[in-house]
């Protein structure tokens, strides 16, 4: 349950640091942290308009959507800390019911039946189907490493004590982070300010929303941040007390936010054409890691 609490809290001001950071790197003093919830608030207290041509998937993927990003965060773990749910296997249930959000989404901008917005779906669902095998490589190799199957279980084991583990905790590290930033479509694998039709992914999928659906959808996606941020906090949690863990959460949680802020000041995004190699290219990564692991295991003779 703490672990739930604590996403919650985060979600709240951490696309506002992001938004600081890329200020701040830019030499411009910019907007507060919290600035983008109050944005999101504004909307929420606003009407949603609904096209004639679109049916109740429209009106219904939204609710959907954060609801499946809010059962997905209900799964992860603190460090040795159960989540709210928690099970064998519970990381496939955790791919598989952002899954489930991604497929409403991606169907609610087909809905609208503009060849824009279903443009947008096409390379959504394309990125998210590459990111896909670079997660569960990830999480098989460290199933591996540990005997668990469970996020709990999984994170509670693992443990760095080698210069091999070492570089497993980097590479797992950077591979949650590019899949974040494939999830969430940022850069550099879309620009969430663009406003080049050719290059629009996320932001052309949602160009029919409005008012409480569209905060929805915007809250959405700084809960996926906070929740991989979660992710990545537990790689270096292991077994520690709470009032060790919850600083060590934040702390993670504050430098992956400004690390999100600098990647997209300082690096351009890729030609279209490129980003389902390099999101491919994510799943040798996590090859690499699986390999590590049957080293440490001493597999290799």
């Amino acid at each position: 349950m703490i672990s739930f609490i604590l996403i919650i809290l985060v979600s709240l001001f951490f696309t506002g640091i992001i938004v600081r950071t890329k200020s701040i790197t830019s030499g411009r003093k910019g907007p507060g942290i919290f600035q983008p919830m109050k944005d999101i608030f504004r909307l929420f207290k606003k009407g949603s308009v609904y096209s004639k041509t679109t049916s109740f998937i429209f009106q219904i993927a939204p609710s959907i959507y954060i609801a499946s990003i809010i059962m997905a965060i209900m799964v992860i773990p603190l460090g040795q800390y159960k989540g709210i749910i928690s099970f064998d296997g519970d990381f496939v249930f955790f791919a598989y019911v952002l899954g489930t959000g991604k497929f409403f989404s991606i169907i609610s901008a087909m809905d609208t039946g503009s060849s824009f917005e279903g443009m947008g779906a096409s390379r959504e669902a394309l990125f998210s189907m590459f990111a896909e095998p670079a997660f569960f490589i990830l999480m098989g190799s460290f199933s591996l490493l540990t005997g668990h199957t469970s996020f709990q279980e999984i994170f509670a084991s693992l443990h760095f004590g080698s210069y091999i583990s070492y570089i497993l905790g980097a590479l797992a590290t950077f591979v949650l982070v590019m899949i974040t930033m494939v999830e969430n479509s940022r850069m550099p694998i879309d620009d969430p300010k663009t406003h080049l039709e050719l290059t629009m992914v996320h932001e052309v999928m949602i160009l029919d929303n409005s008012g409480f659906d569209l905060g929805m959808i915007l809250y959405a996606t700084n809960l996926k941040f906070a929740m991989y941020g979660a992710l990545i906090a537990n790689l270096f949690m292991g077994s520690f007390p709470l009032y060790l863990t919850i600083p060590i959460f934040f702390i993670i949680q504050v430098l992956f936010a400004i690390t999100v802020g600098i990647l997209e000041s300082f690096t351009a995004r890729f030609r279209m054409n490129h980003n389902a190699q390099y999101i491919l290219a994510l799943s040798s990564v996590s090859l690499l890691i699986f390999l590590g692991v049957l080293l440490v295991l001493k597999q290799f003779s």
